[in-house]
């Protein structure tokens, strides 16, 4: 009985918890996909409010999916270019080395890999001989031209450093917003989990978490809850090389 009201009561903060971080809202009834209808359960001016439980459930389903993936040793990918976004997928992808994207995603990262791999493998070359003084060989505009490079390539290849094979799955917040990311990683047969508003589409998603993806409140909360289940894993031995 004592263990019974310990869940109700954790069930209940955390309702309360994901309410006051604003999961519960989402876009416009005009903008509401239909696919999406059976999570919204009221309109309040014209803003339509999702299921809470829902959210939790699915929350649930998709970060046991997700430790899982990490349990394994899987490669998880972080994506958003989302501003209300970038801080809580760089604290996801500092916190366990997942590889990234918040600024531009450059078509084909997936379905093109060994090219972004060769790019890839180039921008690092060039910071190591950066790093090693290897270019102060160079006259003082070659340098000036290799700096200006490796700015430009520092902006769409940081974040890929710890890509080094196509990753087990797919983490993006907001999918109607990243539509090209969507479409390569279902192209590839590559599983999706994503935050999901009242705009998109969940047929879309393998593992779709229902709540607000636009405020940085409800990202925060939504991403934290992943990292806390993450970390409570115990990743087993992989002994799997799947280098591309």
């Amino acid at each position: 009985m004592v263990m019974a009201l310990d869940v109700e009561q954790k069930l209940n903060m955390e309702l309360e918890e994901a309410v006051r971080a604003g999961v519960i809202y989402g876009h416009k009834r005009s903008r509401t996909n239909p696919r999406m209808k059976s999570y919204v359960v009221t309109n309040r001016n014209e803003i339509e409010i999702l299921n809470v439980e829902e959210t939790l459930e699915t929350l649930k389903r998709a970060t046991e999916y997700l430790q899982e993936v990490a349990r394994k040793g899987g490669l998880i990918f972080v994506v958003s270019v989302k501003p209300a976004a970038r801080e809580a997928i760089d604290k996801l992808s500092q916190e366990f080395g997942f590889p990234k994207v918040t600024n531009r995603w450059l078509g084909g990262i997936l379905t093109n890999f060994p090219i972004i791999k060769k790019r890839l493998e180039y921008y690092q070359n060039l910071r190591i001989k950066q790093q090693q003084g290897e270019l102060e060989k160079y006259t003082k505009k070659e340098q000036l031209r290799f700096d200006k490079e490796i700015k430009k390539l520092s902006e769409n290849f940081d974040g890929l450093v710890n890509l080094t094979r196509l990753p087990d799955c797919v983490f993006i917040v907001d999918p109607s917003e990243h539509e090209t990311v969507v479409r390569e990683a279902r192209h590839l047969k590559i599983p999706i989990a994503a935050i999901i508003d009242s705009d998109d589409d969940p047929e879309l998603i393998d593992y779709p978490i229902v709540a607000n993806d636009h405020a940085k409140s409800s990202i925060d909360w939504v991403v934290g809850k992943i990292i806390e289940a993450l970390k409570s894993i115990k990743p087993v031995a992989n002994n799997d090389d799947r280098g591309n």
